[in-house]
């Protein structure tokens, strides 16, 4: 690698790292603030808001790496442009490509970057985060229910409990569902508990009843049961959930995914298999967009007013290609087969960026025969 390069490569990434944590920043307070309501009004400390939020990070860089590559790409390039440092290796024979030839190995980092981070880092703190949100909900469960109090956990639902002992069991329940707008039903029983499962909290009822009164006709119906489940998901969220939530497979069970791994997610086969292949062409959205913005920058002549029409027309080629992205994805997820559809954004990015690079090469060629 020429000092050229090495030059250009530290400019790109100092500047990357400067605006990747501005909008990490940025993005992470929006986040963050809606995360410590609901955390602080549950009743949870400072140290979980924190841990939820350090596992929500990832995933965050990885939307953001794209936008900051562009940004140090298009700064770099026009200071650059701006102290006549471009002009001057262009004058010493530096075509447009060979110009950008630093701006590619710049790319080719952050996309390893992203790669990383994409296949490793962000399944891994979804499934933390999973597990994190599981564990809190079983406990703000345990936390409200409390003997001796009428209790509204949401719109509709009553629940009392008379007594808690000290092993865990409930005495004397009362709960009555009125969200159903066409029935109400009421439940009883005399002893119950608070069961861990995989889908979630579960509330078993023994030796109870159930009345369901029908508002149209006014009509009773009562049922005596020796056991009755009632999931707790719809009082107090979800817990861990039954399904498998597809961002925290990992890639190559989402690139082997079957019909029975569709069925354990709840997602469709077509879209398992089209996430597992995004994960290996989104990281190169930033190479295409590291190019993008340098080569937008090299079309036109020097001006005083600045290179800002290069930089909307960078821009807009930036929303170009994510619009391709976003039209694949919607294309791509019908299909199992059109999965290759996933590779048309970053081709589109890079074969923009070599038409841009062309054309400014070709817009010099008068310049310097005049010269």
């Amino acid at each position: 690698m020429s000092r050229f390069d090495r030059y250009l490569l530290s400019q790109f990434l100092m500047l990357f790292g400067f605006f990747a944590l501005i909008l990490v920043a940025v993005y992470w307070v929006n986040r963050a603030v809606s995360l410590f309501d609901r955390l602080i009004g549950d009743g949870q400390s400072a140290l979980v808001f924190l841990e939820m939020t350090v596992l929500t990070l990832p995933n965050v860089i990885r939307m953001v790496l794209p936008v900051a590559a562009f940004a140090a790409s298009a700064y770099v390039t026009n200071r650059l442009s701006r102290e006549s440092e471009l002009v001057v290796m262009q004058a010493t024979g530096f075509s447009s490509f060979r110009l950008a030839r630093p701006v590619l190995y710049f790319g080719l980092i952050v996309a390893m970057i992203m790669m990383v981070l994409v296949n490793v880092l962000v399944p891994a703190s979804r499934q933390a985060l999973s597990e994190r949100q599981a564990a809190i909900t079983e406990n703000v469960t345990s936390r409200m229910l409390r003997p001796g109090v009428f209790q509204f956990p949401v719109e509709g639902i009553t629940l009392y409990i008379r007594d808690i002992t000290e092993t865990g069991e409930l005495r004397d329940i009362y709960l009555a569902d009125a969200r159903n707008p066409e029935a109400r039903t009421s439940y009883t029983s005399k002893r119950g508990y608070l069961s861990k499962n995989v889908s979630g909290p579960k509330l078993v009822l023994v030796d109870g009843m159930a009345q369901t009164l029908s508002h149209q006709g006014m009509r009773l119906a009562v049922t005596h049961f020796a056991d009755f489940t009632y999931d707790l998901d719809s009082l107090f969220g979800p817990g861990g959930g039954a399904r498998r939530d597809d961002g925290t497979l990992s890639t190559w069970e989402l690139l082997t995914a079957d019909q029975a791994l569709a069925s354990e997610t709840g997602r469709s086969l077509s879209l398992l298999i089209w996430e597992g292949h995004n994960r290996l062409a989104q990281p190169f959205l930033a190479t295409a967009a590291a190019l993008i913005g340098f080569s937008a920058l090299l079309i036109g002549a020097f001006s005083r007013f600045g290179l800002w029409r290069q930089l909307l027309g960078g821009s807009v080629g930036l929303v170009l290609v994510q619009m391709i992205a976003n039209g694949a994805e919607s294309i791509g997820i019908r299909d199992a087969r059109l999965w290759p559809l996933v590779w048309a954004a970053p081709l589109t990015g890079l074969a923009l960026s070599a038409v841009l690079l062309w054309w400014s090469q070709r817009e010099t060629r008068p310049r310097r025969a005049a010269a």
